[in-house]
C-alpha cells in the first residue's frame, strides 16, 4: 500500500500507521503524548492499573527509529503523564532514549511534563521548524505559511451508528486554522472525536487510511 502523504508549502510529510509523523527530507521524526509513568500515577491514587505500557510504547518507538533512522526526534509534549509515575526506572530509560535512538531527543513542554525535571531533556517552548510550527496544544501559527503541527487533543474519529461504531485514532487537519493534530503515541490514553469538519485520516490494521 502506497504512504499516506501530506504537502505543506515545499514540505512532504507522511503519517504513520506508528501515530507518528515523518519528514525524510529533513530526517525528523514527530510523535506526541506518550504518557508515560501514566499506570503508576495511577497507581499511587489507589487506582489499579498493569505497569507494562511504558515498555510497550517505547519498544515501538525504538523500533521506528530503527527503522528511519531519524536524525532527530522531537515529542510535542506530555512525555510522561505526572510526576508521580516518574520513578527512577522510568528517569533512566528515558535517559538512554537519545543513544538508544541514535539521535538527539527534543521536548516540546506538555501541560503534563510541567514541574518535572528529565536529566539531559529541558522541556522547551512551541518553535518553527522549517515550513511547520511545533507546539503542544493547538494554535496559530506566527506566520501564514507555517502549518502547526501538534498534540494535546489524542484526536480520534467516530465511524458508523450504534453497535457498528468504531472509535479509531486519527490524524486530523484543519487547513483554514493551519493545524494539524497526531494521534497520541502512548497506548494508555483516551481520545477526544474531532468534527467530521476536519480532514481525517484513520488508524486501522497497521494502516492509515482516509476518511471519506
Amino acid at each position: 500500500m502506497q504512504p499516506t502523504r501530506l504537502h505543506w508549502q515545499t514540505s512532504e510529510l507522511e503519517l504513520l500507521p506508528q501515530r507518528a509523523l515523518w519528514q525524510a527530507a529533513t530526517g525528523l521524526l514527530l510523535v506526541a503524548d506518550l504518557h508515560l509513568g501514566k499506570a503508576e500515577s495511577f497507581q499511587a491514587s489507589g487506582i489499579p492499573l498493569p505497569s507494562d505500557g511504558d515498555l510497550s510504547n517505547l519498544n515501538q518507538l525504538l523500533d521506528l527509529a530503527a527503522q528511519l533512522q531519524p536524525q532527530r526526534v522531537v515529542v510535542l509534549g506530555d512525555l510522561i503523564h505526572s510526576r508521580l509515575g516518574l520513578t527512577a526506572e522510568l528517569r533512566s530509560k528515558i535517559r538512554a532514549l537519545p543513544e538508544l535512538l541514535g539521535c538527539p531527543l527534543e521536548l516540546i513542554g506538555g501541560n503534563h511534563d510541567q514541574g518535572s525535571w528529565l536529566e539531559g531533556l529541558a522541556a522547551g517552548p512551541p518553535r518553527r521548524c522549517g515550513d511547520l510550527w511545533l507546539s503542544h496544544e493547538p494554535c496559530s501559527p506566527p506566520e501564514a505559511d507555517l502549518l502547526n503541527v501538534a498534540g494535546h487533543v489524542h484526536p480520534v474519529a467516530v465511524l458508523g451508528q450504534g453497535s457498528d461504531r468504531l472509535r479509531l485514532p486519527c490524524f486530523a487537519l484543519e487547513r483554514q486554522q493551519r493545524q494539524l493534530l497526531l494521534p497520541a503515541f502512548g497506548s494508555l490514553t483516551g481520545g477526544y472525536a474531532v468534527s467530521p469538519a476536519y480532514q481525517r485520516w484513520v488508524i486501522a490494521d497497521a494502516q492509515v487510511l482516509a476518511v471519506p
